[in-house]
């Protein structure tokens, strides 16, 4: 180890750097003196305002940049509205039902904090599928954004685990069967399956250990996306945001700073979106959850049909379109989304400037939504063979189409900059 350099040797640094120097701060000579005190000691209001105040932005982003802060916005709503909750619900088979009812009959204003943790699933799940479309639609999955993508991604698959946990909580009809076929589904997985399907119940049906179980599994996941999230706009700032041509940016004309500008765009965005969330939350509450769902659940009654909430259908779909290979089908048409960065080997990210992607892009769109609608009927006749048409191509699009355009796609030439 060297040693530390005395008075009769040579000395190679400044006493201000070998003892400590004054701490000084990069904020303006305008700001308040308490707070230039304090980022010289705690360099966060300087590291925010670089970050979120100057930060530069490509000019030229869409609205469909909003989406990403909706998602954001919409979690930090289904956290605060979720605790409220927890702190009046009980995980118990006896008790589930009933404290839920409680909330909604007799805990003030419970109702309206249930509807909007209800909403705010819906809402969360649509902006995010947004978020994803835009992302599919301009490249922002490709080099040097592939974090980015991953990040994204790995927050798709946590937030639909701690949905379908929230979905079973209440203990209704649906949440007691639907928790029943994804055991069954688990156990058709080889080999760890079925140790999973019985780690996950408890035991040979569900009861008071299963729903404790998914009620820990609900809040870990919850929060652990707010780690998810931070990785996923650390990542942003690294590599910068995408745009809607594709180029990188060039020079400082191709950006403007993040605030006020897409401050003042985000929150007109918000507001039309906190309107949406009203309409869904007083006017159409029956859209929140289906009506078996407000029957306690009841082992010796199977409903006529289970079907999932609206955001896990066309997974659903697939899961029983494929029979014995449904939990594979399930899993790979997700896997693929994590695949994308290198399924994809286009140098052009915006489909602005691909042509064949243009239009092929709609097909996945539409059995994506063919899925959706097939996932609320039974697999038989017309819709079994829709379910099956949907989920080959929705593979197909990603394993094979993608690889080959790549090849074979023409390359028109490409803006030198956004400007």
């Amino acid at each position: 180890m060297r040693p530390w350099p005395d008075e009769s040797g040579p000395v190679d640094r400044p006493a201000e750097q070998r003892f400590g120097r004054a701490p000084t701060s990069s904020l303006p000579d305008d700001a308040a003196p308490g707070l230039r005190w304090l980022d010289a000691r705690l360099p966060v209001i300087s590291a925010f305002r670089r970050e979120y105040v100057d930060y530069p932005m490509p000019h030229n982003l869409n609205g469909l940049w909003n989406f990403g802060a909706f998602v954001t916005v919409t979690l930090l709503v289904l956290l605060l509205s979720g605790i409220f909750l927890a702190v009046n619900y009980t995980a118990t088979v006896t008790q589930a039902f009933a404290s839920v009812e409680a909330i909604d009959r007799q805990v003030p204003s419970g109702w309206l904090v249930r509807s909007i943790h209800m909403g705010g699933v819906s809402m969360y799940f649509a902006a995010l599928y947004v978020h994803i479309w835009r992302g599919l639609y301009y490249g922002s999955y490709k080099a040097p954004r592939e974090v980015l993508w991953l990040t994204g991604m790995v927050l798709l698959a946590m937030t639909m685990v701690a949905a379908f946990a929230g979905y079973v909580l209440p203990w209704g009809q649906m949440s007691y069967w639907g928790l029943t076929v994804a055991a069954h589904a688990l156990g058709s997985i080889p080999l760890v399956g079925a140790p999973l399907g019985d780690w996950l119940l408890g035991g040979g049906s569900p009861g008071d250990v299963a729903l404790h179980r998914i009620y820990v599994l609900h809040f870990v996941m919850a929060f652990a996306t707010i780690g998810i999230v931070v990785l996923h706009v650390l990542a942003l700032h690294v590599t910068g945001s995408n745009n809607p041509l594709g180029v990188e940016i060039r020079s400082p004309r191709d950006t403007i700073p993040f605030h006020p500008y897409y401050t003042a765009k985000d929150g007109v965005g918000l507001a039309l979106f906190a309107l949406a969330f009203a309409v869904l939350v007083f006017f159409l509450p029956g859209w929140l959850t289906l009506p078996d769902n407000y029957l306690e659940a009841n082992p010796l009654s199977t409903p006529a049909d289970i079907t999932p909430e609206w955001y896990f259908a066309p997974f659903y779909a697939i899961l029983r379109a494929g029979g014995g290979l449904g939990v594979p089908l399930s899993a790979a048409s997700l896997a693929v989304l994590f695949a994308l960065p290198w399924l994809d080997g286009s140098p052009v990210r915006s489909a602005r400037f691909r042509p064949v992607y243009r239009w092929l892009l709609p097909l996945a769109a539409l059995s994506f939504g063919f899925l959706g609608v097939a996932g609320f009927h039974q697999p038989a006749g017309w819709w079994l063979l829709l379910s099956r048409v949907a989920t080959a191509y929705w593979l197909l699009h990603f394993l094979v189409l993608l690889p080959l355009l790549a090849r074979i796609e023409p390359r028109p030439a490409l803006p030198e900059s956004i400007s």
